[in-house]
This record gives structure tokens, sequence and C-alpha cells, in this order.
């Protein structure tokens, strides 16, 4: 690494809380050495109430990019130049691509989840889906499989002040794909989930709940609908086999984890920064060999 970094080489990040566990770094690296391309990819812990702090930092230092990830995706919104039409209707960003100080917001996360289960097999066109979340990425998983398709969406969220939101996100879905039946439901609500999971052909937690700190929860707490044949998904990926993917596992659901949805968000954002591909499949056999 030391060895091809020198007085021109761009920097790159990503910024969120916690980000310690993150394989954005490794694979990054990997591809910008891989193509010859200079520049260096760090992760930087950053809280929701420092996000323009480190935008700013991005302008001071001439940064090419950054990604966004839990819980700052909504919060930097507020600092950008302008937004891709994807982000303005989810409200989020996961992508800051910085053209000469002016910053534009992208959200590459559904595009991710999507091209993910296609990887797998997997088409969300003409399913049912249940999404459990209303951030940032939940938002993207929904917007996406809406405009790719879907039949029906089901979204679970917290009933708290943010819960608006999740309503008008649900309203916007509904004006762009009229043909796609949208409902909200709060999360509390457990015999209703595990109704709108046994009629679903895909079921996806889009929480932070699986994730360190709590790794030994899910956000499923009944898992009787759980069945052979059902695609259950989590857009955690750390660790790789959640309590939920688990719990799915042993009832013959079909698993897919987040490594995979790391990696093809991952892949439109590189694809943002540099204009060139990323290296998927060397990238796959390097760092995601169980995705």
């Amino acid at each position: 690494m030391e060895n091809r970094i020198s007085g021109t080489t761009g920097l790159l990040a990503l910024i969120g809380s916690p980000v310690g566990h993150s394989g954005s770094p490794a694979m990054y690296n990997y591809s910008f050495q891989k193509l010859g391309l200079d520049y260096v990819y760090a992760a930087f812990d950053i809280t929701t109430e420092d996000v323009g702090k480190a935008v700013e930092a991005m302008r001071l230092f001439k940064m090419r990019g950054i990604n966004v990830t839990m819980p700052d995706k909504t919060e930097a919104v507020r600092y950008m130049d302008a937004l891709s039409p994807a982000a303005q209707i989810i409200g989020a960003v996961n992508t800051i691509v910085n053209d000469d100080g002016v910053l534009t917001g992208h959200i590459t996360d559904g595009e991710g989840f999507v091209n993910n289960l296609r990887d797998h097999g997997i088409e969300i066109a003409g399913k049912k889906i249940t999404v459990a979340g209303g951030g940032g990425a939940a938002t993207a998983i929904q917007v996406q499989c809406a405009l790719d398709g879907a039949r029906e969406i089901s979204i679970f969220n917290i009933k708290d002040e943010f819960f608006e939101r999740t309503l008008q996100t649900a309203e916007k879905i509904r004006n762009a794909k009229p043909e796609c039946v949208v409902n909200v439901y709060d999360i509390a609500d457990e015999a209703k989930m595990k109704e709108e999971i046994a009629s679903s052909d895909i079921f996806t937690n889009a929480t932070i709940v699986g994730m360190k700190p709590m790794d030994g929860e899910s956000v499923v707490k009944d898992v009787s609908a759980f069945r052979p044949g059902l695609v259950v998904c989590d857009a955690v990926y750390n660790p790789k086999k959640t309590r939920l993917l688990r719990e799915a596992e042993e009832a013959g659901c079909i698993c897919v984890g987040g490594e995979g949805m790391l990696l093809w968000q991952g892949a439109a954002a590189f694809k943002l920064y540099t204009g060139r591909d990323m290296p998927v499949e060397e990238v796959k056999e390097k760092f995601f060999q169980n995705t």
C-alpha cells in the first residue's frame, strides 16, 4: 500500500458509525491497485452530528468521493449541492462525488440489492417483498424493487417521529409505480409481520438489527412464517451470517447475505468515482467467496 501512495494520490473514504468492521476499504483499495488508479480509500467513524464537518473536510481536502453508511445517509442530504433523481426521491445518499467542489449525492443501495439477488438467480419482477426498515438503505431497496417490477411491497418500520417519512416514501412509490401495491405497518406488530412474511416471496432486513453490537438479535421474533422457498435477505454484512439468516436457513429458506449487496452497490459507486468498471469477479473471488 505505502509503495503506491504519493503526493498526487486522491483520497476517498467511508463515513458512518460504526465503520471498523467495514470491508469497503479493502475492496476499493484492491480495485484501485488492480486498475492502476492513483487513489486510496479509508474509513472514518462519523456520527450524525458530525456529518456536516465531514462534508466540509471533503471539500477542504479535495476528496474525490465519500461513501456514506448508517446512520448518516439522510443527514448527508442537507449538505449536497445536487442530488441524483433516485437520491432526491429517497431523501438519502450513500455516495458523494466531488466534481471540482460541486458535491452530488447518489444512492446505489437499491441497485446493489437488486443486482445481488440477480447474482443469486432471483428476479424482483412480479414478486411480493416485505422489508423491515425505513432508513436510507431500506428506502432505496423499496424504491428500486418497485422500479424493477415488484407487484407488492410491505414495509415495517418503528412507529416513531420518522414514521411519517416512511408513509411519504410509500406514497412516492405509488405515484411512480401505481401498479405496485405498497403497505406500511408498525414493526412492533409481530402478528402482522408474520402474516406478511407468510404471503411474501422475499423478506429482507434493512435495519441495523443483527449488526454489532446487536449481532445476537433478529428483527423477526416469530420465525414460524419462514418456509422452504422463501428468500430471506439481510442488508447487514458483518457478521456474514446473522441470527436472521441462521434461523431462516434452519427453516429451509433461500438465504442471501449482505456482502453481495455491499459488493454491487460498491461497484456502482466505483463507476461514479472513476468512470471505470470495478473488477467485480476478482473482487468477489478475493473478498466475497461466500456471496
